[in-house]
């Protein structure tokens, strides 16, 4: 697992290639991450399904309750079965681009 934090984002990437063990450690490290913007970085994977993505539910519904983003950057993924509660996008500038747009929002009171 690698962190890179930009500013007011952090950026996760799974370096292992195993997803659950990835899932597992972001969700015991959440804490230390928790007051940031996150970016999921799954780019390395090519053989994740929708159900996987699922599995990040809690942490996103955790997350915006906290009023900070949570987008998940896949690129081969059918983003149309995706549930519309998760933000999943097909690059980081993508991501960048979102969180950008939902911290205005949240500065105009959104």
């Amino acid at each position: 697992m690698k962190v890179d934090q930009k500013g007011h984002t952090i950026t996760i990437k799974d370096t292992q290639g195993d997803f659950t063990s990835f899932l597992m450690k972001v969700t015991h490290q959440y804490k230390t991450f928790e007051k940031q913007n996150i970016i999921i970085d799954l780019l390395y994977h090519k053989d994740l399904i929708v159900n996987d993505m699922e599995l990040l539910l809690p942490l996103s519904e955790q997350h915006k309750k906290a009023k900070k983003s949570f987008i998940i950057v896949i690129s081969d993924l059918d983003y149309n079965a995706v549930p519309d509660v998760l933000t999943v996008v097909p690059s980081l500038l993508e991501a960048h681009d979102i969180i950008e747009m939902e911290e205005i929002e949240r500065d105009l009171g959104f």
